[in-house]
């Protein structure tokens, strides 16, 4: 398995599905048991994760409806994290910028990584089609 070929996240779109669907489901547990504070942007951002994550395992995941619609969704989700994110390099900007104190649950990081997510899930729908070829 060649972990940087494009081909090969295609081939076990499932697995990173899987993963999408925990991390949300994850990382909404960690909010209504009270580990983390309530964020605006951070749920959208796992809502939009676990949302991609079941257009991606679904069956009809190639089908233009469900393209378009992770499209849609996945740019919110985008718009959405790449504000956070941003908030954080206006900070470096200023001077003003601090990590959090619980590295793990840093919103700079964790929205730089919630948006590379997201747009790799919208990509592996788009390209859903070619699991098939890859089987």
């Amino acid at each position: 398995m060649k972990i940087f070929a494009l081909e090969t996240y295609i081939k076990y779109s499932y697995i990173v599905a899987l993963a999408a669907i925990v991390i949300s489901i994850l990382a909404w547990v960690s909010e209504l048991s009270g580990m983390v504070y309530v964020c605006p942007y951070c749920r959208v951002q796992r809502t939009v994760i676990g949302i991609l994550g079941i257009i991606l395992i679904s069956p009809f995941s190639y089908h233009w409806i469900a393209r378009f619609m992770s499209m849609v969704i996945g740019t919110f989700g985008v718009v959405v994290a790449a504000n956070q994110h941003f908030m954080g390099w206006k900070k470096i900007s200023a001077g003003t910028f601090q990590f959090n104190d619980n590295i793990v649950i840093d919103p700079f990081l964790l929205s730089g990584l919630a948006l590379a997510g997201i747009i790799g899930l919208i990509y592996l729908i788009l390209f859903s089609d070619k699991r098939q070829e890859l089987d």
